[in-house]
Protein backbone atom coordinates (compact mmCIF):
# COMPACT_ATOMS: atom_id res chain seq x y z
CA UNK A 1 0.00 0.00 0.00
CA UNK A 2 0.99 3.57 -0.59
CA UNK A 3 3.26 5.36 2.30
CA UNK A 4 1.25 7.92 3.59
CA UNK A 5 0.49 11.12 2.53
CA UNK A 6 1.23 14.64 4.63
CA UNK A 7 -2.04 15.95 4.51
CA UNK A 8 -2.40 19.85 4.98
CA UNK A 9 -5.27 20.48 7.78
CA UNK A 10 -5.98 23.91 6.81
CA UNK A 11 -6.72 22.97 3.05
CA UNK A 12 -10.19 21.68 3.83
CA UNK A 13 -12.38 19.85 6.52
CA UNK A 14 -12.01 16.90 5.08
CA UNK A 15 -8.12 16.68 4.96
CA UNK A 16 -8.56 17.99 8.47
CA UNK A 17 -10.43 15.10 9.29
CA UNK A 18 -8.14 12.47 7.48
CA UNK A 19 -4.99 14.02 8.96
CA UNK A 20 -6.66 13.50 12.66
CA UNK A 21 -7.72 10.12 11.81
CA UNK A 22 -4.49 9.21 10.86
CA UNK A 23 -3.14 10.49 13.86
CA UNK A 24 -5.41 8.84 16.37
CA UNK A 25 -5.24 5.57 14.60
CA UNK A 26 -0.69 5.86 15.11
CA UNK A 27 -1.39 6.85 18.54
CA UNK A 28 -3.95 4.04 19.26
CA UNK A 29 -1.23 1.50 17.58
CA UNK A 30 -3.39 0.22 14.67
CA UNK A 31 -2.63 -0.35 11.42
CA UNK A 32 -5.10 0.51 8.54
CA UNK A 33 -5.86 -2.64 8.05
CA UNK A 34 -6.49 -3.33 11.98
CA UNK A 35 -8.61 -0.26 11.96
CA UNK A 36 -10.63 -1.32 8.87
CA UNK A 37 -11.73 -4.16 10.83
CA UNK A 38 -13.07 -2.87 13.55
CA UNK A 39 -15.42 -0.75 11.34
CA UNK A 40 -16.36 -3.78 8.85
CA UNK A 41 -14.34 -1.66 6.05
CA UNK A 42 -11.60 -2.42 3.83
CA UNK A 43 -7.93 -1.33 5.19
CA UNK A 44 -8.10 0.69 1.32
CA UNK A 45 -11.12 2.29 2.43
CA UNK A 46 -9.29 3.85 5.61
CA UNK A 47 -6.65 4.74 3.48
CA UNK A 48 -8.78 6.78 1.65
CA UNK A 49 -10.45 8.80 4.36
CA UNK A 50 -6.91 9.57 5.69
CA UNK A 51 -5.88 10.79 2.16
CA UNK A 52 -9.13 12.94 1.63
CA UNK A 53 -10.34 10.86 -1.13
CA UNK A 54 -13.38 9.97 0.38
CA UNK A 55 -15.55 11.45 2.43
CA UNK A 56 -16.34 10.51 5.96
CA UNK A 57 -19.97 9.45 6.26
CA UNK A 58 -21.84 10.24 9.64
CA UNK A 59 -21.81 6.46 10.24
CA UNK A 60 -18.62 5.62 9.98
CA UNK A 61 -17.27 8.39 11.76
CA UNK A 62 -19.65 7.11 14.55
CA UNK A 63 -17.82 3.79 14.60
CA UNK A 64 -14.69 5.45 14.68
CA UNK A 65 -14.84 7.55 17.45
CA UNK A 66 -16.19 4.26 19.33
CA UNK A 67 -12.75 2.20 17.69
CA UNK A 68 -10.70 4.77 18.55
CA UNK A 69 -11.99 6.36 21.50
CA UNK A 70 -11.93 9.58 20.34
CA UNK A 71 -15.56 11.17 22.06
CA UNK A 72 -17.73 12.52 19.43
CA UNK A 73 -14.85 14.48 17.63
CA UNK A 74 -15.22 12.56 14.34
CA UNK A 75 -19.10 12.20 14.65
CA UNK A 76 -19.39 15.89 14.88
CA UNK A 77 -17.11 17.09 12.72
CA UNK A 78 -17.91 15.13 9.23
CA UNK A 79 -20.84 17.23 8.91
CA UNK A 80 -18.41 19.74 7.61
CA UNK A 81 -17.58 17.25 5.07
CA UNK A 82 -21.24 16.63 3.76
CA UNK A 83 -22.74 19.36 1.89
CA UNK A 84 -22.42 19.04 -1.97
CA UNK A 85 -23.98 20.77 -5.08
CA UNK A 86 -24.24 17.22 -6.31
CA UNK A 87 -26.61 14.16 -6.17
CA UNK A 88 -25.90 11.84 -2.74
CA UNK A 89 -24.90 8.97 -5.06
CA UNK A 90 -22.95 11.15 -7.29
CA UNK A 91 -20.94 13.83 -4.80
CA UNK A 92 -18.31 11.65 -3.32
CA UNK A 93 -17.20 10.34 -7.01
CA UNK A 94 -16.52 13.34 -8.35
CA UNK A 95 -14.79 14.82 -4.73
CA UNK A 96 -12.66 11.24 -5.52
CA UNK A 97 -12.36 12.47 -9.43
CA UNK A 98 -11.25 15.81 -8.12
CA UNK A 99 -8.11 14.77 -6.44
CA UNK A 100 -7.05 11.46 -9.23
CA UNK A 101 -4.42 11.43 -10.84
CA UNK A 102 -5.71 9.17 -13.88
CA UNK A 103 -9.08 8.33 -14.77
CA UNK A 104 -10.24 5.71 -16.70
CA UNK A 105 -14.06 6.06 -18.12
CA UNK A 106 -16.61 3.56 -20.57
CA UNK A 107 -19.17 5.74 -21.47
CA UNK A 108 -22.48 3.72 -23.67
CA UNK A 109 -25.39 5.73 -23.39
CA UNK A 110 -23.84 9.67 -23.01
CA UNK A 111 -20.74 11.40 -23.42
CA UNK A 112 -19.07 11.48 -20.40
CA UNK A 113 -19.47 14.47 -17.96
CA UNK A 114 -15.91 16.20 -17.85
CA UNK A 115 -16.48 16.49 -21.87
CA UNK A 116 -19.87 18.09 -22.17
CA UNK A 117 -20.75 21.33 -23.76
CA UNK A 118 -23.20 23.60 -21.40
CA UNK A 119 -25.75 23.09 -24.51
CA UNK A 120 -25.41 18.96 -24.17
CA UNK A 121 -25.41 19.14 -20.61
CA UNK A 122 -28.48 21.02 -20.47
CA UNK A 123 -30.43 18.62 -22.92
CA UNK A 124 -29.10 15.78 -20.60
CA UNK A 125 -30.51 17.21 -17.76
CA UNK A 126 -34.03 18.43 -19.19
CA UNK A 127 -34.51 15.12 -20.31
CA UNK A 128 -33.82 13.43 -16.70
CA UNK A 129 -36.26 16.49 -15.00
CA UNK A 130 -38.69 17.12 -17.79
CA UNK A 131 -40.75 19.37 -15.11
CA UNK A 132 -37.59 20.95 -13.39
CA UNK A 133 -37.38 24.67 -12.89
CA UNK A 134 -34.77 26.77 -15.59
CA UNK A 135 -32.98 27.71 -11.88
CA UNK A 136 -32.61 24.58 -11.14
CA UNK A 137 -31.56 22.82 -14.87
CA UNK A 138 -28.92 25.99 -15.13
CA UNK A 139 -27.64 25.01 -11.34
CA UNK A 140 -27.00 21.56 -12.63
CA UNK A 141 -25.12 22.86 -15.86
CA UNK A 142 -22.93 24.90 -14.02
CA UNK A 143 -21.87 22.17 -11.51
CA UNK A 144 -21.05 19.97 -14.43
CA UNK A 145 -18.83 22.61 -16.44
CA UNK A 146 -17.05 23.41 -13.03
CA UNK A 147 -16.18 19.64 -13.11
CA UNK A 148 -14.39 20.28 -16.33
CA UNK A 149 -11.77 22.78 -14.80
CA UNK A 150 -9.85 20.58 -13.52
CA UNK A 151 -8.94 19.38 -17.29
CA UNK A 152 -7.36 22.86 -17.29
CA UNK A 153 -5.67 22.87 -14.36
CA UNK A 154 -1.25 22.68 -13.74
CA UNK A 155 -2.31 19.00 -12.02
CA UNK A 156 -5.09 18.12 -14.68
CA UNK A 157 -5.18 14.30 -14.18
CA UNK A 158 -4.50 11.98 -17.59
CA UNK A 159 -8.35 11.42 -19.02
CA UNK A 160 -8.87 8.23 -20.95
CA UNK A 161 -12.01 7.96 -22.04
CA UNK A 162 -13.58 5.03 -24.39
CA UNK A 163 -17.44 6.30 -26.13
CA UNK A 164 -19.47 3.85 -27.32
CA UNK A 165 -20.56 4.94 -30.88
CA UNK A 166 -24.17 5.09 -29.93
CA UNK A 167 -23.81 7.71 -27.25
CA UNK A 168 -22.28 10.04 -30.65
CA UNK A 169 -25.52 8.81 -32.46
CA UNK A 170 -28.00 10.05 -30.69
CA UNK A 171 -28.75 13.35 -31.01
CA UNK A 172 -28.82 14.25 -27.83
CA UNK A 173 -30.19 18.44 -27.76
CA UNK A 174 -30.42 18.50 -31.65
CA UNK A 175 -27.96 18.46 -34.93
CA UNK A 176 -26.15 21.59 -33.73
CA UNK A 177 -25.86 20.53 -30.21
CA UNK A 178 -24.31 17.54 -31.02
CA UNK A 179 -22.04 19.50 -33.80
CA UNK A 180 -20.67 21.85 -30.78
CA UNK A 181 -20.53 18.91 -28.51
CA UNK A 182 -18.20 16.73 -30.93
CA UNK A 183 -16.10 19.49 -32.18
CA UNK A 184 -15.54 20.54 -28.43
CA UNK A 185 -14.06 16.69 -27.95
CA UNK A 186 -11.98 16.83 -30.64
CA UNK A 187 -10.51 20.44 -29.79
CA UNK A 188 -10.36 18.41 -26.00
CA UNK A 189 -7.63 15.72 -27.94
CA UNK A 190 -6.04 18.21 -30.66
CA UNK A 191 -4.88 19.58 -27.25
CA UNK A 192 -3.38 16.16 -25.76
CA UNK A 193 -5.85 17.40 -22.90
CA UNK A 194 -7.39 14.26 -22.89
CA UNK A 195 -7.16 10.75 -24.75
CA UNK A 196 -10.35 9.30 -26.40
CA UNK A 197 -11.61 6.13 -28.28
CA UNK A 198 -14.83 5.04 -29.89
CA UNK A 199 -16.44 1.85 -29.70
CA UNK A 200 -17.85 1.11 -33.07
CA UNK A 201 -20.88 -0.76 -34.05
CA UNK A 202 -19.08 -2.96 -36.06
CA UNK A 203 -16.97 -3.96 -33.00
CA UNK A 204 -19.82 -5.88 -32.19
CA UNK A 205 -19.68 -7.96 -28.39
CA UNK A 206 -17.42 -6.46 -25.95
CA UNK A 207 -16.52 -6.81 -22.63
CA UNK A 208 -18.32 -4.14 -20.85
CA UNK A 209 -22.15 -4.87 -22.21
CA UNK A 210 -23.83 -4.43 -18.81
CA UNK A 211 -22.78 -0.71 -18.44
CA UNK A 212 -20.71 1.73 -17.88
CA UNK A 213 -17.61 2.59 -15.26
CA UNK A 214 -14.92 5.00 -14.16
CA UNK A 215 -11.31 3.87 -12.94
CA UNK A 216 -9.62 6.23 -10.66
CA UNK A 217 -6.11 6.26 -9.42
CA UNK A 218 -4.50 8.60 -6.69
CA UNK A 219 -0.84 9.62 -5.82
CA UNK A 220 -1.06 8.21 -2.23
CA UNK A 221 -3.89 6.28 -1.62
CA UNK A 222 -5.56 2.98 -3.73
CA UNK A 223 -7.49 3.11 -6.85
CA UNK A 224 -11.97 3.45 -6.72
CA UNK A 225 -13.80 2.18 -9.34
CA UNK A 226 -17.71 4.10 -9.83
CA UNK A 227 -20.39 2.43 -10.57
CA UNK A 228 -23.40 4.51 -12.02
CA UNK A 229 -26.90 3.50 -12.91
CA UNK A 230 -30.55 5.69 -13.04
CA UNK A 231 -30.45 7.90 -10.38
CA UNK A 232 -27.40 5.57 -8.35
CA UNK A 233 -24.16 4.96 -8.19
CA UNK A 234 -21.75 4.03 -5.61
CA UNK A 235 -17.78 3.50 -5.26
CA UNK A 236 -15.83 0.42 -5.22
CA UNK A 237 -12.44 -0.11 -3.44
CA UNK A 238 -12.23 -4.00 -2.96
CA UNK A 239 -8.74 -5.05 -5.16
CA UNK A 240 -10.00 -7.92 -6.86
CA UNK A 241 -13.56 -6.04 -8.27
CA UNK A 242 -10.86 -2.78 -9.25
CA UNK A 243 -8.44 -5.43 -11.06
CA UNK A 244 -11.03 -7.27 -13.33
CA UNK A 245 -12.25 -4.04 -14.52
CA UNK A 246 -9.49 -2.31 -15.19
CA UNK A 247 -8.46 -5.65 -17.33
CA UNK A 248 -12.09 -5.41 -18.43
CA UNK A 249 -11.06 -1.32 -19.62
CA UNK A 250 -7.95 -2.99 -21.14
CA UNK A 251 -10.22 -4.96 -23.38
CA UNK A 252 -12.30 -2.10 -23.99
CA UNK A 253 -9.42 0.38 -25.31
CA UNK A 254 -8.39 -2.92 -27.47
CA UNK A 255 -11.82 -3.41 -29.26
CA UNK A 256 -12.21 0.53 -29.99
CA UNK A 257 -10.62 2.31 -32.50
CA UNK A 258 -7.39 4.11 -31.70
CA UNK A 259 -6.86 7.95 -31.01
CA UNK A 260 -6.12 8.76 -34.14
CA UNK A 261 -8.99 7.01 -35.86
CA UNK A 262 -11.14 8.17 -33.73
CA UNK A 263 -10.45 11.77 -34.20
CA UNK A 264 -10.85 11.37 -37.45
CA UNK A 265 -14.56 9.81 -36.73
CA UNK A 266 -15.35 12.61 -34.28
CA UNK A 267 -14.60 15.43 -36.57
CA UNK A 268 -16.74 13.92 -39.52
CA UNK A 269 -19.10 13.25 -37.80
CA UNK A 270 -19.45 16.80 -36.04
CA UNK A 271 -19.03 17.68 -39.88
CA UNK A 272 -22.24 15.72 -40.65
CA UNK A 273 -24.39 17.15 -37.89
CA UNK A 274 -23.38 20.77 -38.82
CA UNK A 275 -25.33 19.88 -41.68
CA UNK A 276 -29.50 20.81 -41.61
CA UNK A 277 -31.06 17.45 -41.54
CA UNK A 278 -32.92 16.73 -44.84
CA UNK A 279 -36.63 17.28 -45.28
Amino acid sequence: MPGPKDLDPSSSPRALLGAELRHAREKAGLSQEDLGQRLFVSGSFVGQLESAVRRMQPEIARLIDLALDTGDFFSRNCLATAKSKYPEHFAEAVEAEASATEIRQYSPLLIPGLLQTAAYARAVFRAYRPTASVEVIEGLVAARLERAQLLDGPTAPLLWTVIDEAALRRATGGRKVMAEALNHIAALVQQNQVIVQVLPFDAGAHASMEGSMKLMDFADAPPLLYFEGVGSGRLEDDPGTVRYQRRTYEFLTAAALSPEKSLVMLEAMAQDYSHEEPL
